[in-house]
């Protein structure tokens, strides 16, 4: 091979190298706009699902507060349900947090490129 073929081999492993790093930062950019806009949608479903729960819980503190003729007992009977529910989120946090977003990260960044539509 004369200094010409070589100049050419080079050329074009140059080439396609930048095409496979622009192609590496293109997906790169995508799945982290896929990954923070999941972030962001699970952040405001997180802040309406609060404010929800929040009324729920007054008017059954209001129902709570006829049925047993003090404000303070159904205060207390809501408290006790939300704790309850607490304690049952932080029992079952593997499968309901832990799994849920391993396997959503994990399949964002390690499936092939074809399926991303598919997140």
């Amino acid at each position: 091979m004369n200094d010409v073929d070589y100049n050419k081999t080079w050329q074009s492993l140059k080439s396609h190298l930048k095409i496979e790093l622009d192609y590496t930062k293109l997906t790169a950019a995508e799945k982290t706009s896929v990954l923070l806009s999941r972030i962001l949608i699970i952040a405001l479903m997180i802040l309406l699902g609060m404010s929800v729960l929040l009324f729920l819980s007054l008017s059954l503190a209001q129902v709570l507060t006829s049925a047993t003729g003090s404000a303070a007992v159904a205060y207390l009977i809501v408290a006790c349900l939300l704790i309850i529910v607490v304690l049952c989120i932080i029992a079952f946090k593997k499968q309901l947090i832990i799994d849920p977003v391993a396997r959503f990260v994990s399949k964002l960044f390690l499936s092939p490129d074809d399926n991303d539509s598919n997140l």
